[in-house]
């Protein structure tokens, strides 16, 4: 008689973790692809001062990919952040030092968080060819 109710909850334990874990990855791949959603509240137009760019883990085998820019905006220096995950066809956005352009996205803190940019002027050196 054991070994029949051992047979019967062996699987049904098995499944129930099995059900969990897809439940689990799919709520972890909908909150790894809305990183790149930011809503477009404010504005800010700037030079770009520096560049970091980082890989990061976000979830087991899910990666994200962090561009922190420094901008010089008319007042200040603000630090703007555009996180997009890393898919088979992302495309890597290239930022250049002296670049002044305008991006569109919210605050997050002290950090202005932005999905989408247009280049206003490319950096001077890119355009005498040196």
């Amino acid at each position: 008689m054991t070994k029949m109710v051992t047979a019967v909850v062996i699987p049904i334990i098995c499944l129930y973790f099995y059900w969990i874990t897809r439940k689990e990855m799919k709520l972890n791949d909908s909150k790894w692809l809305a990183t790149a959603e930011v809503k477009k509240e404010a504005v800010l137009t700037g030079e770009i001062k520096s560049i970091h760019h980082e890989k990061q883990r976000y979830y087991y085998h899910r990666y994200i990919l962090v561009n922190e820019l420094k901008l010089q905006t008319k007042s200040k220096v603000i630090s703007a952040k555009k996180i997009s995950p890393i898919r088979n066809n992302t495309k890597i956005d290239t930022f250049s030092i002296g670049e002044i352009i305008r991006i569109f996205g919210c605050w997050e803190g002290k950090h202005f968080h932005f999905t989408e940019y247009e280049v206003i002027q490319k950096n001077k050196k890119n355009e005498k060819g040196d």
